[in-house]
């Protein structure tokens, strides 16, 4: 049996934290969690909770980020919903701000679709299907 219980954190950087962290908030609803002002040492960052015990760490960085997608071409990191339906109006929400998401796709044991952040940067978005 395995001690871990899941993902902690990933972490994404960004030349513009306001823009990320209101997106991810006001359009895929997480939540912000804390927020740290740049010191001397370290970087700007803002932690946003998606959901369970699960944060997206978001860093403001001088260089983009490269929004590439995964070999299998896919996003390579996902966030969850709990259902089909939720995901059908999350893509519309996603839709109607005028931001790019693919159509949402049947897996064997999820619905899929992929979005774009403001940075370019792939997520897949996923409702695991009933068994």
């Amino acid at each position: 049996m395995t001690d871990l219980l899941g993902i902690n954190h990933l972490t994404l950087s960004t030349t513009d934290l306001d823009r990320l962290v209101t997106h991810y908030t006001d359009l895929l609803g997480a939540t912000l969690a804390f927020e740290r002002a740049a010191t001397a040492a370290d970087p700007r960052v803002a932690v946003l909770d998606v959901g369970g015990a699960d944060h997206l760490m978001i860093v403001e960085t001088a260089a983009a980020p490269a929004p590439s997608l995964d070999p299998l071409n896919r996003a390579g990191w996902g966030l969850r919903v709990s259902t089909y339906e939720r995901l059908a109006g999350l893509r519309e929400r996603i839709l109607t701000a005028g931001q790019p998401v693919g159509e949402i796709e049947t897996l064997p044991t999820q619905w899929t679709m992929t979005a774009r952040d403001p940075d370019g940067r792939p997520v897949d978005i996923r409702a695991h299907r009933p068994r």
